[in-house]
């Protein structure tokens, strides 16, 4: 598993290896010419770690992406898809909390949301 910063969220994005060996090869089409695409590729890269297990089963993550999430005891491993967002348990809170206001406030759905159920 590969490990790096969210660069618009409090958290960290945890892919397992053929998911970030995807990612990689996105950032590679990236231009390092040109300041957002190269600091894109410096953050998420420049981040990015490789994680293990230990034999008890946690997950180790490198001090400084705990700091960047501020990742102490208790946190949350949200499922994305084709990763997870490590969250600390008071961000993760904050966020639905966020979240569910703004789904409450927003009446009008994309074209995309009107044809989606669940």
């Amino acid at each position: 598993m590969v490990c790096t910063i969210d660069i618009k969220q409090p958290c960290l994005l945890l892919y397992p290896l053929p998911q970030w060996q995807i990612i990689e090869q996105k950032l590679t089409t990236l231009s390092s010419m040109n300041p957002a695409e190269r600091r894109l590729q410096r953050l998420l890269l420049g981040h990015a770690e490789d994680c293990s297990m230990d034999k008890n089963g946690r997950l180790l993550i490198a001090p400084t992406l705990r700091q960047h999430a501020d990742l102490n005891k208790k946190l949350m491993l949200i499922g994305q898809l084709n990763k997870f967002e490590i969250w600390s348990e008071a961000a993760w809170q904050a966020q639905v909390a966020e979240d569910m206001a703004a789904e409450q406030q927003d009446v009008a759905l994309s074209d995309r949301l009107q044809d989606f159920s669940l």
